[in-house]
This record gives C-alpha cells, structure tokens and sequence, in this order.
C-alpha cells in the first residue's frame, strides 16, 4: 500500500502491474530527455547573442525536428499498444469472482462455488483492530489463491463504481446493467487495498477494497468454511 512521502508507483503484485510500472519508466526517461534537451536549448538561446546563419533557413533542419519527435512518439506507442493488448487478455481462468458495486459497499460472489457470497463494509474507526488502517479496512475481506489466474466480472446495483486496486494494475467501472471484466494474476501473499475510483455519492470515500492473496490450500480450507 502507499506510504508517506512515496513518489511512485506502489510495488506490483502481478505480472500486469509490473508492465505498467517498465511502461511508466520507459516513457518518464524519455519525457527526461526531452526536457533536458529542449531545456538546453532555451538556455543557450538566453545566454548567446550570437545567431547561426545556417539555421535560419535551412531545409535539412526542418526535416530533422519533423521526424524526430515522430520517431520519439513511436517509441512510446508500440510498447504502449503492447500493454493495452495485454492488459484486456483473457487466459482461462481458475477462479470467477463476481464484484457488485452498491451504495456505499461491495457485494462479492464467488461463481464456481455454491452460496459462497458476502457483503463488504468498511470498518468503523471505533471497531478498528490497532494493526487496521482507518478507512482502509473492512469486515469481510476477498480472499484469492495466489499464482492462479483469476477472473473479475464487474457490474453495480445503482450508481457507476469502480473497482481498482492499484498494486495489481487493476481498475474496471462497475456500470448497472453492464458486465465489465479484468483479469488477473498475484504473484505473491499479501493484503492488497484498494478503493471506489468513481464518484458515486455522499460516502464514495468509504466503500474500500481489501483482497487477501493467499495459497491454494489455505484458499480452499477458506472456501469450505464458507461453504459449511
């Protein structure tokens, strides 16, 4: 989750986020490089008084600044055109979760399993263990298996949400009468926050998300008790 003072991205819990974060370096470099060069540029014609007679009017340097910056763009839209490509992948998926967006929680169903479903609230500050974090927190938590593909169906009882978790590069709009999809894979255990992106009324700040990564086994023991 995020931290005081963080200027970047949170650290990635899947495969996605981690191309999103190469991504964001690969275009922050290359946004660098110009700005210094054009920086440069408008310094030295500050400071100098005197004036190049070959740039005036000069035809070979008008095709140089014409295609520059469309190779520079090109550089910046293939890799971004592979990412769009990626993040709407579909691969077949172990585990469907189905997420309601309502005024102000998440209704969660898992579709592979019978009557396994749940409502989502946020914690009150006074119910808050010490370990909670204000806000952030809820009574029941989504629990997925880690190193498995996951399925996320999206949709909304009433308003337009939007489901986002930012460590795993997630975030789709939960539209009434309109199924939206992601897909995903965590890499790793952990607990991942996340909140309603859209607003959506009086309390859209208060209807978080927190998914627990966790193994296969414990998933399934989880899964049984739910079940039972």
């Amino acid at each position: 989750m995020p931290t005081w003072g963080n200027l970047g991205f949170q650290d990635s819990a899947s495969p996605l986020m981690e191309q999103l974060t190469f991504f964001h370096d690969h275009a922050m470099i290359v946004l660098i490089l110009i700005t210094t060069f054009v920086g440069y540029m408008m310094g030295s014609l500050f400071f100098n008084s005197l004036t190049n007679r070959f740039l005036l009017e000069n035809q070979t340097i008008e095709i140089i600044w014409t295609i520059l910056p469309a190779l520079i763009l090109i550089f910046i839209a293939l890799p971004s055109l592979r990412l769009l490509y990626l993040l709407d992948e579909v691969n077949s998926p172990s585990v469907t979760l189905k997420t309601i967006g309502h005024q102000w929680y998440w209704s969660y169903e898992y579709s592979d399993f019978l009557q396994v479903e749940f409502d989502s609230y946020m914690l009150p500050t006074a119910d808050l263990p010490n370990s909670g974090f204000r806000l952030l927190d809820v009574d029941n938590r989504t629990v997925l298996p880690m190193n498995t593909q996951i399925r996320v169906l999206i949709t909304a009882a009433d308003v337009i949400h939007s489901w986002t978790v930012p460590a795993l590069g997630v975030k789709a709009d939960a539209v009434p009468g309109r199924l939206n999809q992601v897909s995903f894979m965590i890499n790793r255990p952990g607990l991942f926050y996340g909140q309603c992106s859209e607003i959506c009324g009086a309390n859209h700040s208060f209807m978080p998300i927190v998914l627990e990564s966790v193994p296969t086994d414990s998933f399934l023991n989880w899964i049984s008790s739910m079940v039972d």
